[in-house]
């Protein structure tokens, strides 16, 4: 890939650079062409990035996949009220919704210059197919890089959580199935297209039981830890009432700040809260467009950035965040930090960052991921400027700052996923409707 302006997040910035991959890996990133490939150039291939901007693949660091079949179900209200309209519906899912809505929601974030994704799902009605796996494997077949995370809830409302009765778990029954899948999917290694995290729901629909059990679990076998905090205001209060704590403190009680663990949202931070981010190492998954669409407000990011927490974007389930592609999350990102702290919170370049080696630092990738440098992973996403963008002089700026531009090469692992626009491991046709099959199915449930 030569010729595009290649920004490799790490530092240098390239106005008319290459990146050579070899493999999985990325082996040269520097000024001018690449040099010829030792023993000529017989089966290499050359992509041309004039007019182009080159940079590290996105890492979405938060979603729900299986809500891709309940968008625009329920419009308007905030957290709670979104919540308990929308459990009775999510009870109904079987594994043919989620594998429908995976599809669909993994295709539309490859998209959108996703080359890693996590996913948190945590309702598993009984008897419904093996939900897990269903998402793993349409990862597989759109090619992304895939963290899922088994999540879980054990407090219905009888014991005064928000879920209701049955679509909570039990705490022992949860832990052995989250157990379970991280025997069978985790892979470690280096390069791994699979790793699986540990994710109790929330402190409204889990107990203290499981989340201490889940954070030993994920601790005993090295895996990280991720679940929903500070999203709202109603959050805290219920916090208040139970734990006779915030949030945050309530977490931290319970050993769950630390370098294995982020968290998605933390909209409502105290200034003890960013600061023990900071000191523990603890990860944001910030999911602007989400808690715009919810009311919830706007996240301390700026803050938590300079206190040296980890913050990454993400796009959050699609019923709480229509049809937001990931790379659209860098500008409403940035310009929802501007509206808080003022013009020059953000950068177009500080958001990139967050949207790539943050993300990757989150999911303690950032040696693997995130960045475009020799010994990486050649996950790389090219965006076609020009045209109407050759208005802006710099094109990080006419990336971030405006409508995003087209895409026009995905590579993860050196794998092409998506080029001209279009996607190539699966028919993006075939994945829209796939989509709409899954939201069908659950509207009607007919198969319940």
């Amino acid at each position: 890939m030569e010729n595009a302006h290649v920004v490799t997040v790490s530092g240098a910035e390239f106005p008319s650079g290459h990146i050579v991959v070899e493999g999985d890996r990325i082996t040269a990133v520097g000024p001018g062409p690449a040099a010829e490939p030792a023993g000529g150039a017989e089966g290499t291939e050359r992509i041309d990035g004039s007019g182009c901007l080159a940079t590290p693949g996105l890492v979405n660091t938060h979603h729900h996949l299986y809500q891709w079949a309940a968008q625009g179900v329920i419009p308007d209200g905030t957290l709670f009220e979104w919540l308990v309209a929308s459990y009775p519906l999510w009870a109904r899912m079987d594994a043919e919704v989620v594998a429908g809505a995976a599809t669909a929601g993994l295709a539309w974030l490859a998209a959108s210059g996703c080359t890693t994704s996590t996913d948190h799902h945590y309702v598993f009605p009984k008897g419904r197919g093996d939900l897990f796996e269903a998402e793993v494997e349409a990862a597989r077949r759109v090619g992304l890089r895939f963290h899922p995370c088994r999540g879980s809830m054990d407090r219905g409302r009888s014991a005064g959580g928000l879920p209701p009765d049955d679509v909570v778990e039990r705490a022992g029954d949860a832990l052995r199935a989250t157990e379970d899948v991280i025997r069978k999917y985790h892979d470690p290694s280096f390069g791994s297209m699979l790793r699986v995290a540990v994710a109790p729901c929330s402190p409204f629909s889990v107990s203290e039981e499981l989340m201490t059990g889940s954070a030993e679990l994920a601790r005993a076998h090295g895996v990280r830890l991720h679940t929903h905090i500070a999203e709202t205001a109603d959050e805290e209060e219920h916090c208040r009432e139970q734990f006779g704590v915030l949030p945050v403190e309530y977490l931290d009680r319970l050993g769950w700040l630390g370098p294995d663990v982020w968290l998605a949202h933390c909209v409502h931070l105290t200034d003890k809260d960013v600061r023990r981010f900071g000191e523990t190492g603890t990860g944001t998954a910030h999911c602007p467009s989400s808690n715009g669409r919810l009311g919830a407000g706007i996240a301390r990011v700026c803050d938590l950035l300079a206190a040296g927490a980890p913050v990454g974007l993400g796009v959050d389930g699609a019923a709480s965040s229509e049809m937001t592609p990931l790379a659209g999350e860098i500008r409403m990102a940035m310009l929802m930090q501007r509206a808080r702290y003022g013009p020059r919170a953000l950068t177009a370049r500080r958001a990139l960052e967050m949207a790539t080696l943050g993300g990757a630092r989150c999911l303690g990738r950032q040696d693997e991921i995130g960045s475009l440098e020799p010994g990486k992973l050649a996950d790389v996403a090219l965006w076609r400027l020009g045209g109407f963008y050759d208005a802006i002089d710099d094109p990080v700026v006419a990336f971030a700052y405006g409508a995003t531009p087209p895409l026009e090469r995905l590579l993860v692992g050196g794998r092409t996923v998506v080029a001209g626009g279009e996607l190539r491991t699966v028919s993006g046709q075939a994945a829209a409707e796939a989509g709409a099959r899954a939201h069908r199915r659950l509207l009607t449930g007919d198969h319940v």
